[in-house]
């Protein structure tokens, strides 16, 4: 990867610029989110692994993107209404950004060039539930839907990609990130 994934300006859902580069040395857990998918409720999970493990040195970092069926709609104030109130989301959120497409945002493009592959631990691959839907997914690499995790080192190394329906309290994505917080 040529830039750092530290380096790459992002704002704030809030709107402030910022950069991931003030969660240097933690463990770093980066979803695309979306409001109105049918796995929203991943919110309510992905904040349990963020006050589990936010005390070991773990940040939750959540992107909304519209990308996909247009599931996320809303304003960033709606967005960061919709995700306190309904899921209680306390880990940083972020601006809306495009994750696919030739509007990809730069800290998706290295992400995605870093871990090319997403895993996916259920018995039906993700791609295969989509087209079930009548949705033909993106080609690899690019990310096939909302949620999918990209668990980023302590280091800045993106280390794992994980499918859009890798629960966040499923055992691999679990013991994933505590071995990356083992590490020092």
């Amino acid at each position: 990867m040529s830039a750092s994934i530290y380096d790459i300006p992002v704002h704030k859902i809030t709107g402030e610029d910022t950069s991931l580069g003030e969660f240097k040395g933690k463990v770093l857990l980066v979803v695309n989110v979306a409001s109105k998918c049918g796995l929203t409720p991943q919110y309510e999970g992905l904040e349990k692994l963020y006050e589990q493990f936010s005390g070991q040195g773990l940040v939750v970092a959540g992107f909304p993107a519209n990308d996909f069926k247009s599931q996320e709609p809303g304003t960033e104030q709606e967005i960061q209404t919709f995700c306190t109130m309904n899921f209680g989301v306390k880990f940083p959120m972020f601006s809306k950004i495009a994750v696919v497409g030739p509007e990809k945002h730069p800290l998706y493009a290295a992400l995605i060039a870093a871990q090319p592959k997403a895993t996916s631990v259920s018995e039906i691959p993700w791609r295969e539930k989509l087209k079930g839907y009548g949705i033909e997914g993106n080609p690899e690499p690019e990310l096939l839907w909302n949620f999918e995790k990209f668990l980023v080192g302590r280091t800045g190394e993106v280390v794992q990609r994980f499918a859009p329906d890798t629960t966040p309290d499923a055992p691999a994505l679990v013991a994933a990130i505590q071995a990356e917080l083992a590490k020092n």
